[in-house]
């Protein structure tokens, strides 16, 4: 062990730099934040430091030890104030190098199952806890809620105000687990959300990425057949931006609304026949394989003479390879199979609009002079009357967005509406509503800093007013009803005395006024379902730490009709469930306020001390913090409140926070990712963390872990790289770890195109050689998503640069590879390990001493 005595001077430097501030001053000891190797001793011999120097401090006496007027002259052999103190001292300091760093005990294998089992545990003890209401007409809904050992599935009539159970639930047990070979209970079936079907007589629901058909009569459940199609299927795309040429497109003939007519594709081109005849009529002869006309993109005008559809030019063909080692399970051989994948800067396929007028057989070519580089032409549409054709153009790099108007006897375009940005638009969550057949349109813009509501004359392109303002922004628009001008939608941050990230749903009119609140009687998450005709609505509400509540109202006077479930969470506080705390800190700016939640250990002792392990998921595409009473559900890598509770039982606090560059809040808040994803809202979330270390003494940032996966993996890699000053630990999980590896649109949606210099500021691989804490990288070798060559250039590049670290490939899994598919336990345990030894200081359970020697499958199969 290295000598105590070092603490003096080089810890300091250690510490904190020449910026740390001075050695004697007690602000460095009370702020104390730094990361060396090893930590412990730092951490043992700054503690030491800092407590005897706190002591020394508070006994001004021992400052005049070598006064002579301080010693008693009337008795020589009495000790001296000086020497008292260095008894104390002596004392002190050994009784401190005896205490154990952190938490008191090491971790065990009680510990272990305690933490892998607490799902199992608590997964079933709430009761009356109900999912959104799903509305089958305007008098019934039905709904899901939590019953002791599961879920059951109810049914309210609106009219008599009956409840009752939505269909014989041990009947349908018995006929899904007649028809998949599988074990399914009454109260645990393996879906949460279903529809009637053939007149109330049936359901279909999906699960396991299949759907099925249960008649309710004699509960006979069978694979969900596909329902008669009235046009071709879309040929498959690799993250919709590049169709895959090798699946031959759909010949399934396109029918004219008024049934004469049938649109097909021959050589090509596009050609129309006499509904049932034979002979064609070719419109085009300008088709080829490398410039073809796509049926599953065509339009019939309302009055069926014209007919609008995209000539494609293919974009490149990008493949990724797989080797999948066990296709067939133990002893089959490896089979090798390759994806369309388009990467960011690849060629897409551009399309074109192209009108034909079919009696006359006339083609209009629609000059693209308003729509040159497009990512996406989307929604196309005619006007009613015919007059006009309508399509949104989102330019490539999403800096500019138009809604473009085509008139179909001479091509010619207009803009009615022109959004542009210096950074990027987000356009998921975007609505345009056409009012009285795009006279007006309504636009969600986020023009002013916030993303609201506007009114556009759908004529002239003239903007009328804006709808909604203010310092929050609409969520999402629900309904406009046309002929009372108005319009129901949801927003986030409106009072300012909530969390900003609470959806609550209100009323306004075209003009803007008449704001109206439906849902601001609870301080919660809401999620409201209306039925369709408005006249009702289910409000779902609650928080992190409170349970769900279901209220059916009026929307005419928000008056309650029925209270229909409340949460009951006995059970789950009996088994020691404790809620998250909600923690507010300042952001990098010193205004904006950054949100997180806070999880114990069920057995937390505030005397001791803790790491601290962050669930980093920053997606630009959303905000991740959950809000709602979902303890099960997915957040940031899959694993939601309870993953994080598990993870916590082993003797860590663990936490989660939205930092600026997520989604949800301002335009400015969301801009810093712009051509920066690297930045995670870093500088957020580490202030967020000494604030919470500033009230709570036990919350060690002295000892900070992070985890996530996909763009989470992304993140907790680099939080290592670019702050090793604060993050010493990471599990990083089928990490993104270079943008231009990864799904063009993602990708390009926040970093920009064409490929810059941004791209490798933000990149793990580029960026590999400043790994200076400890990681574990965990990849799913048949992950589509995300591809896993990323995680695999991140190794060599570690390699590369002489640095050590862990490696988890998991051979027949995706991208939930150690989270929510695969062998989820091992991974958890996995990443369990990883953090008892890198920030608790111990060595975990030696697992491989008390597995059993020969598994029941070991030798089956293999050769």
């Amino acid at each position: 062990m290295k000598g105590w005595w070092r603490v003096l001077w080089p810890v300091q430097e250690r510490a904190g730099g020449a910026t740390a501030g001075r050695i004697d001053d007690p602000a460095w000891c009370g702020g104390l934040s730094r990361r060396s190797d090893p930590w412990w001793f730092d951490h043992l011999s700054a503690k030491l430091y800092c407590t005897l120097h706190i002591w020394h401090s508070a006994h001004p006496l021992a400052d005049r030890a070598a006064a002579p007027e301080d010693r008693r002259q009337d008795n020589p052999k009495e000790p001296t104030m000086v020497s008292i103190s260095r008894l104390w001292t002596f004392t002190l300091f050994s009784t401190l190098l005896l205490l154990p760093l952190g938490v008191d005990g090491q971790v065990t294998v009680a510990d272990y199952e305690r933490a892998l089992g607490i799902r199992a545990e608590w997964e079933h003890l709430t009761v009356d806890v109900a999912d959104p209401a799903t509305w089958t007409d305007n008098q019934r809904f039905h709904y899901r809620k939590t019953v002791l050992g599961g879920h059951t599935f109810v049914e309210f009539n609106v009219a008599t105000l009956e409840l009752r159970a939505a269909f014989d639930h041990e009947r349908l047990a018995a006929g899904l687990s007649r028809a998949t070979g599988r074990s399914y209970s009454a109260i645990q079936l393996p879906f949460s959300t279903f529809g009637y079907i053939e007149g109330g007589n049936a359901i279909a629901t999906s699960f396991a990425g299949s759907q099925w058909r249960c008649s309710l009569s004699d509960y006979h459940c069978a694979p969900l057949q596909p329902g008669e199609r009235t046009g071709p299927r879309p040929m498959p795309r690799s993250f919709g931006v590049v169709r895959d040429m090798e699946v031959p497109p759909d010949d399934t003939p396109l029918p004219s609304p008024d049934g004469r007519w049938e649109a097909v594709i021959r050589n090509h081109n596009v050609a129309v026949r006499r509904a049932g005849g034979e002979d064609l009529t070719v419109l085009s002869t300008d088709g080829s394989a490398g410039n073809f006309y796509d049926l599953a993109t065509a339009v019939w005008s309302p009055d069926s003479r014209m007919i609008a559809i995209h000539r494609v030019r293919p974009g490149h063909r990008r493949l990724v390879h797989y080797v999948e080692p066990l296709p067939g399970g133990l002893g089959s051989q490896p089979r090798h199979f390759t994806e369309l994948y388009a990467k960011p800067g690849d060629v897409i396929d551009l399309e074109q609009p192209v009108i034909f007028h079919v009696e006359d057989r006339r083609q209009v070519n629609v000059p693209n002079d308003l729509f040159p580089n497009p990512f996406s032409i989307r929604s196309m549409a005619w006007r009613q009357d015919g007059r006009a054709l309508t399509f949104d153009y989102d330019q490539r790099g999403h800096q500019v967005y138009r809604v473009i108007e085509v008139d179909p006897n001479t091509g010619n375009t207009r803009a009615l509406l022109t959004e542009e940005s210096e950074t990027f638009i987000h356009y998921r969550g975007r609505s345009r509503h056409d009012v009285d057949d795009g006279r007006e349109i309504i636009w969600l813009s986020e023009r002013d800093g916030w993303r609201h509501m506007y009114l556009y004359d759908g004529q002239t392109g003239r903007m009328k007013n804006q709808i909604t303002r203010g310092d929050w922004l609409v969520r999402s628009v629900v309904h406009v009803d046309e002929q009372n001008r108005q319009i129901w939608f949801s927003a986030g941050g409106m009072n300012p005395d909530q969390d900003p990230y609470f959806v609550h749903y209100y009323r306004i009119n075209f003009d803007g006024s008449g704001l109206t609140p439906l849902t601001h009687h609870a301080a919660a998450h809401h999620e409201v379902r209306f039925s369709p005709d408005m006249q009702y609505y289910v409000d779902t509400y609650g928080t992190i730490d409170t349970p769900t509540v279901s209220e059916l109202r009026r929307t005419s006077d928000r008056s309650l009709v029925v209270e229909l479930e409340r949460g009951d969470v006995t059970a789950l506080e009996a088994a020691d469930w404790k809620p998250a705390e909600v923690f507010t800190a300042k952001g990098r700016d010193g205004v904006t306020d950054i949100w997180g939640i806070i999880i114990r250990p069920t057995n937390f002792d505030p005397s001791k001390s803790y790491p601290v392990i962050e669930n980093i998921y920053a997606g630009p595409h959303g905000s991740f913090v959950p809000k709602g009473f979902d303890l099960w559900g997915a957040h940031s890598s899959g694993d939601g409140f309870i993953g994080m509770q598990a993870m916590a039982e082993l003797g860590f606090i663990v936490v989660m926070m939205d930092g600026m560059g997520t989604a949800n809040r301002s335009k400015a808040f969301h801009d810093v990712a712009w051509k920066n994803v690297g930045d995670a809202g870093f500088p957020d979330r580490i202030l967020w963390h000494r604030a919470v270390a500033e009230r709570y003494l036990y919350y060690d940032i002295s000892r900070v872990g992070i985890y996530g996966g996909s763009a989470g993996g992304q993140n907790a890699l680099g939080a290592l790289l670019f702050h090793p000053e604060f993050y010493h630990a990471a599990v990083s999980y089928v990490g993104c770890h270079d943008n231009r590896m990864d799904k063009l649109p993602w990708n390009e949606s926040w970093m920009g195109w064409p490929i810059d210099d941004a791209y490798a500021a933000s990149s793990n691989v580029d960026n590999a050689w400043r790994l200076q804490g400890e990681v574990l990288l965990v990849v799913g070798m048949l992950d589509t998503n995300v591809d896993p060559a990323s995680t695999m250039q991140v190794v060599d590049a570690l390699i590369e640069a002489g640095k050590t670290f862990d490696l988890l490939a998991i051979p027949n899994s995706g991208h939930g590879a150690g989270r929510t598919v695969g062998p989820v336990e091992y991974g958890m345990r996995t990443q369990g390990d990883f953090f008892v030894r890198h920030l608790r200081g111990e060595e975990p359970p030696r697992w491989n001493r008390m597995a059993p020697a020969t598994p029941a499958s070991a030798g089956a199969g293999r050769r």
